[in-house]
């Protein structure tokens, strides 16, 4: 009798492993959970908030769309959470205010945000979340729902004066306006201009919005 064939592959690369279905096993469920993150950050930043769908963020994590459900729930969800990792290092924005005199908030929290922005590792995923905002009515209220409750509240409690979150809000306009002209629309001479030259410019008006009478 003789010996079955093995099946010809002619050449052809073997497939990827399939997707998994289902809830994963506990000892997977933090691993997984953070590769839907990191694959809904790249997702959103490729294709914005519009074209991106849960479908597609599952395949990029190679795991079932249920997963993604089971662990955020819709694609809001999705994003905000896939934002709020991406936007942590500005969280610690409050922290910069309090260390060292009321005279220098100014700059401080103006070399904090513009030095974000500047670090090509945590501007990217900010430019994402911008785009996305900025393309799409859901993705930007996400965005304002996350600045209002963790960064501009927190700020104004810093503050401990009248107007609190009026003023941190107006400097938050005023850097993030700055923000906006040199890392996302890049416009010149702005854009290319040095960034200690752009502190000293932008940093006394943000202490005017944060401290004067």
């Amino acid at each position: 009798m003789t010996a079955p064939r093995p099946p010809a592959t002619d050449g052809a690369a073997p497939r990827p492993p399939a997707r998994r279905r289902g809830r994963p096993p506990r000892t997977e469920s933090a691993g997984t959970r953070d590769r839907i993150l990191a694959a809904a950050r790249e997702e959103f930043s490729a294709r914005g908030y519009e074209k991106t769908s849960v479908r597609g963020i599952a395949k990029a994590a190679g795991v079932d769309s249920a997963l993604v459900h089971h662990y955020f729930g819709t694609k809001e969800q999705v994003f905000e959470a896939a934002i709020e990792v991406a936007f942590a290092p500005a969280l610690a924005a409050p922290d910069a205010i309090a260390e060292g005199p009321a005279d220098g908030v100014g700059e401080r929290l103006t070399r904090f945000v513009l030095g974000i922005w500047e670090d090509p590792a945590t501007r990217a995923p900010l430019l994402a979340i911008v785009r996305s905002a900025v393309d799409n009515d859901t993705a930007a209220a996400v965005l304002r729902r996350l600045v209002a409750a963790q960064l501009m509240r927190r700020i104004a409690a810093r503050l401990q004066l009248p107007d609190a979150e009026l003023r941190a809000e107006l400097a938050a306009a005023q850097l993030v306006g700055c923000a906006m002209l040199r890392y996302v629309i890049r416009l010149e001479p702005l854009a290319s201009a040095d960034l200690e030259q752009i502190i000293v410019r932008v940093a006394p008006v943000v202490q005017i919005h944060l401290t004067a009478p």
